[in-house]
């Protein structure tokens, strides 16, 4: 258990504060209201969001886990995924950061995707493409050896993953990607 701060650990507001549990573990952080609503799932783009560039780059993992998932709920904003594909979280941090959704709602993860050599895809992984593909709807064809980077995973389809190919973000199936590195 963990002792309420003076201010919000993500956006530094010092007013309506209260202790956050970040599942599923047994740590908490102080969040004001704005951004205890964003953990509960009521997150909107909107300026105030923009403290999470900062908050990512935490040295507390449990502030970093708490950033990573509101940016992960704001990714449809291009702001958001600037900062997604430049964020680094270390492997145990990133496990911890995907093991529940905001809301708690820890059913959207529980679909293990993986590559067509069997091994475990998590967001934010690198994959190539293992076979040329043509992008429906796209106009090209997404070439053999091309690497996706900071995929994301599809929560209820362990075939499916997303990624951005020739500047365009497309759903890929797993059986077509090995992972990178």
């Amino acid at each position: 258990m963990s002792e309420m701060k003076s201010q919000c650990d993500l956006c530094g507001v010092a007013e309506g504060l209260d202790l956050i549990a970040v599942a599923p573990r047994d740590e908490d952080i102080t969040l004001c209201a704005t951004c205890a609503g964003g953990v509960a799932g009521d997150v909107v783009d909107g300026p105030h969001w923009r403290c999470l560039s900062d908050a990512i780059w935490s040295q507390t993992p449990a502030v970093q886990v708490t950033a990573y998932r509101l940016l992960k709920a704001l990714e449809g904003t291009a702001w958001a995924r600037d900062i997604l594909d430049i964020a680094y979280l270390e492997p145990e941090v990133q496990d911890w950061a995907d093991a529940v959704s905001l809301g708690g709602d820890d059913d959207a993860f529980s679909v293990i995707h993986k590559d067509t050599n069997g091994a475990t895809l998590v967001a934010g992984d690198t994959v190539t493409l293992i076979k040329d593909l043509n992008v429906k709807g796209g106009g090209f064809t997404a070439k053999r050896g091309t690497a996706v980077r900071n995929i994301s995973l599809v929560a209820d389809n362990a075939t499916q993953i997303e990624g951005r190919v020739n500047g365009q973000h497309i759903v890929i199936l797993t059986e077509f990607v090995k992972k990178s590195g």
